[in-house]
């Protein structure tokens, strides 16, 4: 989503870091662009106004300006405030006292409330939660039937209560929840193209009626500046605990993120960042402000590594990385480890965009691609697989027959597999093979 304005700042800072001194004027033009790009990427021009000043004010102070390494300390200053715009701190669910936790999710029609249900439901079952689901909009057609195929695809129950009023549907949910022992109560409400007296007061009984913990808006990133006039509608009528953000893959200008946090002074507390179920991510606004300026999420990455590879699976690859017979098989495998993490321009996109991985969030890689791999690699006898220097003419031939492909498709994809091996070579070398044995990463 921040592709744009990310690509922006990270050209301003890097100008910034390669000054040897930093008059105020070389600063002011500076703070020119990067308000500028906030605009652009439809930020509230009254955030945009306190963060600009914010830098200032902190920029041009002694200790900065008579630093060796100004520059640096400038860029240091805008991380700080960018993290402080999303929100400075991760902000966690609340847990009530007594079970079950009531969370009600609110928002406008088609911000994604129903699939976020399930979302949020998913996280909350992968944290060793037993949530349940119910839905309370009876107006729109087929939203109970929604959610129902929401919960049977995910695993998740969804109580269905023979009430058509939206209170007792809330309220039968949760005290079926209280004798059952689930936990949290998930209550999926109703919305509308507008925010209207109708619909806050349906809100507020939900709300009243079952006594909610979390009141969480789910907004939609894409439709920028709406999105933060809608939460500032809700804000006033509703006791917002959070938002969820929802569509933050989408190609919109992030205005909506950078906003929401200042002008409801309400935490994001998720985003949505794809369409499959497990496309759901606790918000961490130091992480967010870091991808922003090109410093990456190597936590995140490390994070979904950790979920998508098994610590036998780990040792095991590095082992064989240290003996020297990393083989086809295995470049296979970490192929299909590597789709465990999701979109590739987004596994990309955590990566420092410096250094060693100069350039990785730009490269386009197409889910086809990897399904030609493996069909190349599927393509080759066993033999061939553990010992591809015996792969020749006829051997690549043949296997682009088999692999309906071209033999320069073969020959790309052997040029690939010595490349990572060489790669692997070197970071047995430096510091990730002295720490490989400690995460879960697929190397």
């Amino acid at each position: 989503m921040f592709e744009n304005l990310s690509s922006r700042l990270q050209k301003i800072m890097r100008d910034l870091k390669g000054e040897g001194r930093v008059s105020k004027a070389h600063l002011n033009a500076s703070l020119r662009q990067i308000r500028i790009a906030l605009l652009e990427a439809d930020v509230h021009f009254g955030v945009v106004k306190s963060f600009i000043s914010g830098i200032r004010e902190k920029a041009l102070g002694q200790e900065v300006m008579r630093s060796l390494t100004p520059g640096q300390q400038v860029v240091k200053i805008v991380n700080e405030e960018l993290t402080r715009l999303l929100g400075s701190e991760t902000a966690e669910l609340t847990k009530g006292v007594r079970r079950p936790t009531v969370i009600v999710l609110v928002g406008l029609q088609g911000s994604g409330k129903t699939t976020t249900t399930g979302k949020l439901a998913r996280w909350l079952q992968a944290k060793g939660r037993r949530p349940l689901m119910v839905s309370t909009d009876v107006r729109r057609p087929a939203a109970i039937r929604q959610l129902s195929v929401v919960g049977s695809a995910i695993g998740i129950e969804v109580e269905d209560p023979p009430a058509r009023d939206p209170v007792r549907r809330a309220r039968t949910a949760r005290k079926r929840a209280a004798n059952m022992a689930f936990d949290p109560l998930i209550v999926d409400t109703a919305g509308r193209l507008h925010v209207d007296d109708e619909l806050m007061t349906e809100l507020q009984e939900i709300v009243a009626g079952v006594g909610a913990h979390e009141i969480l808006l789910v907004a939609d990133a894409m439709t920028g500046q709406d999105a933060v006039r809608s939460a500032r509608s809700f804000g006033d009528r509703l006791d917002l605990s959070g938002v969820v953000l929802t569509k933050m893959d989408g190609d919109a200008r992030g205005g909506a993120a950078l906003s929401i946090r200042t002008v409801t002074g309400k935490p994001i507390k998720f985003i949505g960042t794809g369409e499959d179920y497990g496309a759901f991510e606790t918000f961490h606004p130091e992480r967010m402000a870091g991808r922003i300026l090109g410093q990456g999420d190597v936590l995140r990455l490390i994070e979904k590594a950790q979920a998508a590879v098994t610590p036998q699976d780990s040792r095991e690859m590095l082992q064989k990385i240290q003996r020297d017979e990393f083989t086809l098989d295995d470049f296979r495998a970490q192929v299909r480890q590597l789709r465990k993490l999701g979109p590739l321009e987004q596994v990309l996109g955590m990566l420092p965009q410096g250094g060693l991985f100069k350039g990785m969030g730009k490269v386009q890689v197409q889910e086809k691609q990897l399904d030609a791999m493996e069909a190349i690699i599927n393509s080759m006898t066993p033999l061939e697989r553990a010992n591809p220097r015996i792969i020749k003419g006829s051997r690549r031939r043949r296997i682009a027959r088999g692999s309906g492909r071209r033999v320069s498709d073969v020959n790309r994809l052997l040029k690939q597999y010595l490349q990572t091996r060489t790669m692997m070579k070197r970071m047995k070398r430096g510091f990730l093979g002295r720490s490989m044995d400690r995460i879960n990463f697929p190397v």
